[in-house]
């Protein structure tokens, strides 16, 4: 299976920046896509960016569209969020998660990491 570990949470002032990055190891030639998605404190888990194999295709939920960028090397069985221009409400878990298809929603994705925090004060 794909064990998936995230890094590179923390707190973080308004307006700053933060890269969080996602590292995979197990059957990786599976994860076709990657995605990053993160819960609130009595919220629901909600999608934040996705992106497939040949970064051919990405999606963004519009809350974070213009601040946050998804890549991925695959020679380096990784994946990046990179958050700008961060926000109070940005404020939740992060967690890593990989699919064998396309999809944009966290019900279709079947690995999971452990999650990182992230935290921002205004």
């Amino acid at each position: 299976q794909v064990q998936l570990v995230e890094s590179g949470g923390g707190p973080v002032q308004a307006g700053g920046s933060l890269r969080l990055s996602c590292a995979a190891s197990g059957r990786t030639f599976n994860s076709y896509a990657m995605g990053w998605f993160r819960q609130a404190p009595g919220k629901e888990r909600e999608s934040v960016a996705t992106i497939n194999w040949s970064n051919s295709l990405t999606y963004y939920a519009d809350s974070v569209k213009g601040r946050f960028t998804i890549s991925r090397d695959n020679a380096k069985n990784t994946v990046y969020l990179q958050m700008n221009s961060l926000k109070p409400e940005d404020t939740a878990v992060y967690y890593c998660a990989a699919s064998s298809r396309w999809a944009t929603h966290a019900g279709a994705y079947n690995y999971w990491g452990q999650g990182t925090q992230v935290t921002v004060s205004s």
